[in-house]
């Protein structure tokens, strides 16, 4: 079964928030993509939480000058998912922040998303609580979806 875990970071945790940051990986073919998110591109984004930042690093200037805009964010979630199932182990957040993302552009995801007991039984999701847990997570998108990737993989893995 093709695994594809994808994370987002972003500009706080409350109901005004929004994505600056997203990444996914393939697990089967390796295929991965990251990239910032500029919140000027988007109506209303304003919000931003200094503790989300000191906890991911990523400054909201660095976002203006290196993000892409909100459409060709969806554009490139789309083209490169279309038809796909992500697999988040932060199935409520992510896919807030990703239908904030896509409702700014008034476009629709191509993919769908899942929790992580989409692929992990009862007992696996209890043993990745206490791997992921023990990992130092640098909140960046792609390092923490290695990470996840990592976690699932070892609960799979039959002792």
């Amino acid at each position: 079964m093709e695994l594809i875990c994808i994370d987002l970071e972003a500009s706080g945790l409350g109901k005004e928030s929004y994505p600056i940051e997203v990444a996914w990986k393939n697990d089967e073919t390796g295929e991965q993509d990251s990239f910032l998110i500029n919140p000027e591109t988007a109506e209303n984004w304003h919000y931003w939480d200094d503790y989300a930042e000191e906890m991911h690093g990523i400054d909201r200037n660095d976002l203006c000058k290196k993000g892409l805009d909100i459409i060709s964010a969806c554009k490139r979630l789309n083209e490169k998912l279309k038809g796909k199932t992500l697999i988040s182990d932060a199935f409520e957040f992510d896919l807030f922040w990703l239908k904030r993302l896509f409702q700014a552009t008034g476009m629709k995801p191509d993919f769908r998303m899942a929790g992580l007991d989409r692929v992990l039984s009862k007992e696996q999701l209890i043993q990745f609580g206490f791997l992921a847990k023990a990992q130092y997570r640098k909140h960046r998108a792609l390092d923490d979806v290695e990470d996840i990737l990592t976690c699932i993989k070892a609960v799979r893995t039959p002792a």
